[in-house]
């Protein structure tokens, strides 16, 4: 395991400090705000400490409040059912007394039911890809720390990166191959969390991909809104997946964005959806808004 891998499952070790409450808590590293993805994921391993009987299967979560990078994160577990084939659990995120991130799981015991799926695309396969820190190189000093600090996950995109190539690429779609940087233990609750903590890293490029905006420069407002996932079967996080996503619409300064984990055997293993926030800055929002 990577150093900064064991920094991510540390991160998702959380504290127990009372029944049902959780603490979570943060990487040393300088964010304006917490990561998405991690508070999705703390917040999934916090609904997972509490049962005992089947696996997560679904995930719905809003994003309220920026959270706080300089202190700890309570995570309030209600279990709301256990019933003998589904579990649900309703999960709040807190910090300083006011809540910044809810979500509802839904844990299911495996079933047999009809089969079918998607076919997974055809792409490249990711040994033949550059990793991302060798396509960002000549970006090194714009980066800065971001580009010589260690990173968790390891990802290979197919093509170009939408929000380091600049200009405009009329095609919302983006494919990556992405997989935890180290080899994880066996647990699957873990592999679920570390996919959710994925998931958020360039699942919202793609709905900015089609337009003249760029992270640099800070003529928009971007943000996740929510974050959905739906675990279809056994996967593990610390291999191979590929990571297909679109975004289908943006419209009213939100734009919606889709993905698909296919692992290498073409298995389709997760869907995800989000909405997230872009809203124009200086000029262009004066004029949206007359």
């Amino acid at each position: 395991m990577s150093e900064a891998l064991d920094q991510l499952v540390h991160l998702l070790d959380l504290e127990p400090i009372e029944v049902n409450i959780f603490r979570g808590i943060q990487p040393e590293e300088e964010r304006q705000r917490v990561f998405g993805g991690q508070v999705a994921a703390q917040g999934l391993m916090a609904a997972g400490r509490t049962v005992t009987t089947g696996r997560v299967h679904s995930l719905h979560s809003y994003f309220l409040r920026p959270g706080d990078p300089e202190v700890p994160i309570l995570y309030e577990v209600d279990r709301i059912r256990d019933g003998r084939s589904f579990a649900t659990r309703r999960v709040v995120a807190i910090q300083h007394g006011e809540a910044i991130f809810n979500m509802s799981a839904s844990f299911h015991v495996d079933e047999i039911g009809p089969v079918h799926q998607l076919p997974m695309p055809e792409v490249p396969d990711p040994e033949t890809l550059p990793t991302l820190i060798e396509r960002l190189k000549e970006w090194k000093d714009a980066l800065n720390s971001w580009y010589d600090r260690p990173h968790p996950i390891d990802l290979r995109y197919i093509g170009a990166i939408s929000w380091a190539a600049g200009g405009r690429d009329p095609d919302p779609r983006q494919r990556l191959w992405l997989r935890a940087d180290g080899k994880l233990p066996d647990d699957p609750l873990l592999h679920a969390c570390v996919a959710a903590y994925a998931s958020d890293l360039s699942l919202y490029d793609t709905i900015i991909k089609p337009h003249e905006i760029s992270w640099e420069g800070a003529t928009f407002m971007g943000a996740s809104l929510d974050h959905c996932m739906w675990f279809h079967q056994d996967f593990r996080a610390d291999e191979w997946l590929l990571f297909d996503t679109d975004s289908p619409i943006a419209t009213g300064a939100r734009g919606l964005a889709r993905g698909f984990f296919f692992d290498r055997p073409g298995r389709l293993v997760i869907s995800v959806a989000q909405e997230g926030l872009v809203r124009f800055l200086g000029p262009q929002s004066a004029q949206s808004a007359g």
